[in-house]
């Protein structure tokens, strides 16, 4: 039989961690992480870890996994994340999967689309074509190719951009086409998908909140830790919605409530852009965070089916 396992999604701020850690609590369960950020080492304030004590409460899986310049991507996170599963299933566990990387889930529960191989010339002349004109330009190229990219590539995107672009240059083909050719039918696991949302009005505030509280805790310091590391802050993770930010602080290209302002209000971009992901997954049962009650009900009944 597949393993069965448990899915937590939804917007930035939504409230996915708490829940998980009562769930877990209650389940016999074990949470693994899939959310791109947390994966590396010394990203803790920006990326909202879990704090020690509730690693401590539950044992949590796929956080600080890689060094900021070290690669990680949806297949990586595919490969650790099975393998974590079947080993909490063998140890008569329960797996919780959390976070709002939306194709890190489809990679993990449908497959994930190989493509054509890498091309070094490719992806050199496209890397130098940014530095000229501009990753803005290049993603605009790339939209006029194939308009669908909107949808699953952000404009500040550098690596899935050149990869997208990458694939069409190789093959003639745009990747989205590809990937609907390919239609994600690996499934090695049941899984239930437990999505939270939250009144528009409510969930910006509590993004509004939680951005302030990041920096109030240290963020700024936390990317003076990473530079003094020697991580470069053009390293893709130093480049998410928060690190860029406070690394503009730091070059003295922003004030801290400018940054504040602008990481506010490109997180609450990245919620409506999730939000637009997983709406378009029909196998989600969606809830509001408080209803614990509901949801323990329908988690006992997928567990008993």
């Amino acid at each position: 039989m597949k393993p069965k396992i448990v899915i937590i999604l939804g917007p930035t701020a939504v409230g996915k961690s708490a829940l998980a850690l009562e769930l877990a609590e209650s389940l016999n369960g074990e949470i693994v992480n899939a959310d791109s950020q947390q994966v590396y080492r010394y990203l803790d304030i920006g990326t909202g870890k879990p704090t020690t004590a509730e690693r401590e409460r539950v044992r949590h899986h796929l956080i600080d996994v890689v060094n900021p310049d070290q690669e990680f991507n949806a297949a990586t996170f595919r490969l650790l994340a099975s393998e974590v599963i079947y080993q909490i299933d063998e140890r008569q566990r329960r797996a919780i999967v959390c976070g709002g990387t939306g194709l890190y889930l489809k990679a993990l529960t449908r497959g994930l689309f190989e493509g054509a191989g890498q091309n070094g010339e490719i992806r050199r002349d496209l890397e130098t074509e940014i530095a000229k004109t501009g990753l803005d330009s290049v993603y605009r190229r790339l939209v006029a190719i194939d308009p669908t990219v909107t949808s699953t590539i952000h404009p500040n995107d550098r690596s899935r951009t050149v990869r997208a672009l990458e694939v069409y240059q190789l093959t003639g083909k745009p990747i989205s086409q590809w990937q609907k050719e390919h239609r994600f039918q690996e499934e090695s696991f049941a899984v239930l998908k437990l999505g939270l949302n939250l009144e528009r009005a409510e969930l910006y505030e509590r993004i509004n909140r939680r951005s302030a509280a990041m920096i109030e805790a240290g963020f700024l310091d936390e990317v003076r830790g990473l530079m003094a590391r020697g991580y470069s802050l053009d390293l893709k993770p130093l480049r998410s919605i928060g690190y860029a930010q406070m690394g503009r602080v730091i070059r003295g290209a922003l004030t801290i409530d400018a940054a504040r302002e602008e990481m506010q209000q490109e997180t609450r971009r990245l919620a409506k852009r999730q939000l637009t992901w997983f709406r378009g997954d029909k196998q989600v049962h969606w809830f509001h965070p408080t209803q614990v009650a509901e949801i323990l009900k329908t988690l006992k009944q997928f567990f008993a089916s």
